[in-house]
């Protein structure tokens, strides 16, 4: 069996933005016939909610909209070996991205990995020079449970780019000519 492409979400504590994310790819992943050949897991810049499960808003959001809830995930924190090992790297905002490139120790073998998960969003705004937080995935922790579900709109806009863009990379990779 082929190595599998690794691909993981990444926001600041792995309970609402990161672990929604994964859900969704692994479904879409599943749906394009991928799930035996693309592993997705998530992880946090903040050690802060270790081991904590997905926020019960986006639990809730997550079942209205027909995906998994995420039972079983125990929020864990970003570490250089999971960079390292990971062939895409999809922060959640600009700053959840300059925190993985120094943790990567600006390696251009590893940020080359990391792209901000919207930018796989065509809608998304992608003018030249524009800075990365336009495309920051919006934070709902702090707000109402309506939060949670702009979050989850902008994770479905993005979803269907990510699972091109790896498609088209384990092509290459079965044929690297």
């Amino acid at each position: 069996m082929p190595t599998p492409y690794r691909v993981m979400t990444v926001c600041t504590g792995n309970i609402c933005r990161s672990p929604m994310a994964e859900i969704v790819l692994r479904e879409r992943f599943a749906a394009a016939g991928l799930a035996d050949v693309v592993e997705v897991d998530s992880t946090g810049i903040s050690g802060e909610e270790h081991g904590n499960p997905v926020d019960w808003r986006a639990r809730s959001v997550l079942r209205r909209h027909g995906y998994s809830t995420g039972d079983g995930h125990g929020a864990r924190q970003t570490r250089a070996s999971h960079l390292a090992a990971r062939d895409l790297v999809l922060p959640m905002t600009a700053a959840h991205a300059r925190a993985l490139r120094r943790l990567a120790d600006d390696d251009p073998a590893v940020t080359e990995r990391i792209r901000m998960f919207r930018s796989f969003d065509p809608a998304a705004p992608a003018e030249p020079g524009q800075p990365e937080q336009v495309l920051d995935v919006d934070d709902p922790w702090y707000g109402p449970e309506e939060g949670f579900e702009t979050t989850l709109a902008e994770i479905e806009a993005a979803a269907d780019g990510i699972v091109a863009h790896v498609r088209d990379a384990l092509r290459y990779r079965a044929d690297p000519a």
